[in-house]
């Protein structure tokens, strides 16, 4: 693992990015309280699509308009799970 300072990082962002890509774990501390750690992303990595965000919002708009279903209960569960 490699500390660095924040005015390190913006002198030789280049360099270590391609540390970084290579799986090296680069911490970069700004100041005495706070530290970032410098770490590549893939697919994996992304917590929604393009996809998810829009059957979110679809849904988010039906239960404006009142299209949900009510679970009042544990028949409504099964029901609902197909058990």
């Amino acid at each position: 693992m490699l500390v660095i300072s924040s005015r390190q990082f913006r002198q030789n962002q280049r360099l270590y990015f391609e540390r970084a890509d290579k799986g090296e774990q680069i911490i970069v501390q700004r100041g005495a309280k706070r530290s970032y750690a410098l770490t590549p992303i893939n697919e994996d990595d992304v917590y929604f699509s393009a996809e998810m965000v829009n059957k979110i919002k679809h849904s988010a708009e039906q239960a404006e308009k009142g299209e949900v279903k009510r679970i009042t209960s544990s028949e409504d569960i099964n029901d609902l799970l197909g058990i």
